[in-house]
């Protein structure tokens, strides 16, 4: 995967280790999921976990990060997962990018950053199985920058920004109630999108018209 280059946030230095992260879930949950079937292909398979700290209330999910070893060698990655590392700016990678990464070197010294990923389509919201509309929740998938607020104008409320879970998802618990509503995304740049749906049904993949 590669990117326009343009880089948020700080730079992190670490170890990149081999986790491994895989849309299998072979051997760790990825906390992101579950993903549509339809994401993976946009996404491909090179993944990436990042620690608790910067993860751990999901608010890098589905981000991008641009990862930079000492032997030069360079990648982009979609963060799917977050856990506990040996220090806290150490990443986990799926065999793909861990393979692409590697040159035999030891310690495996590597800087992430946030970049914007590469363009891939438009923004997709990922509905809850359980969602309602008493209790609506979703995921933002194929975001081109990372995500900093989710707001939505429903039936019920004018806009207002949603809870956050660990795994990713944005919810309204009180629910969006029937019919139209209007999703406002602002991008860690400070850039604000919309999308606006006539309704959704439970476990429903909306692919909106907007990308950052």
């Amino acid at each position: 995967m590669s990117s326009d280059g343009k880089l948020y946030g700080d730079a992190h230095d670490g170890i990149y280790n081999l986790g491994p992260v895989d849309w299998a879930e072979t051997q760790w949950h990825n906390s992101c999921s579950p993903y549509d079937s339809s994401i993976p292909p946009i996404y491909g398979n090179y993944l990436a976990g990042l620690e608790l700290t910067f993860n751990g209330n999901g608010q890098l999910c589905d981000a991008c990060i641009q990862i930079t070893t000492k032997k030069g060698k360079s990648l982009v990655a979609r963060v799917v997962t977050t856990g506990v590392t040996n220090h806290k700016e150490d990443i986990d990678l799926s065999p793909e990018a861990y393979d692409a990464l590697f040159s035999g070197e030891e310690p495996r010294l590597m800087t992430w950053q946030l970049v914007s990923c590469a363009e891939s389509g438009t923004l997709r919201y990922q509905f809850q199985t359980g969602a309602h509309v008493d209790w609506s929740s979703f995921w933002v998938r194929n975001p081109r920058i990372p995500i900093s607020k989710v707001e939505v104008k429903s039936s019920r409320h004018d806009f207002r920004e949603l809870r956050r879970e660990t795994d990713g998802t944005l919810n309204d618990d009180s629910g969006f109630g029937p019919g139209e509503f209007t999703i406002r995304l602002t991008g860690m740049n400070g850039q604000v999108v919309t999308d606006t749906f006539p309704g959704f049904s439970p476990g429903e993949l909306l692919v909106g018209k907007a990308q950052f």
